[in-house]
């Protein structure tokens, strides 16, 4: 048995096709051409609309005004009572008052001046 492996095993390996040369080191600039694009394609629909979605919430925050109402992202509603430079105090209750950061905020549920609510 161990014969017959000895025998064929290197009769197959010389009868295996040589490799193929391969190609030249520089290549083709137009092999490029697809990740660029692809690149480019992916800022438009990923990090563009983000931008844009990121600065939204930069302007809404920089509106945000005392008596203003919020959500938080942690879904908590209240009102904001006090405007620190990088924080909000929120009246959620009667006599119950939160400090959260300005990222925390979610979104403007009812403006100061609006009689809606």
């Amino acid at each position: 048995m161990t014969q017959f492996f000895s025998q064929t095993f290197p009769s197959l390996i010389a009868q295996a096709a040589p490799a193929a040369p391969s190609s030249s080191p520089g290549g083709s600039p137009l092999g490029l051409l697809f990740p660029i694009l692809l690149l480019v394609a992916m800022w438009f629909l990923v990090f563009a609309p983000q931008r844009k979605k990121q600065k939204q919430h930069q302007k809404m925050l920089s509106e945000l005004g005392t008596g203003d109402e919020v959500i938080t992202s942690g879904g908590i509603y209240g009102e904001i009572t006090h405007k620190k430079d990088d924080r909000f105090t929120i009246r959620i209750a009667d006599n119950v008052k939160v400090e959260v950061s300005k990222g925390f905020i979610q979104a403007v549920v009812r403006r100061a001046g609006d009689a809606s609510k």
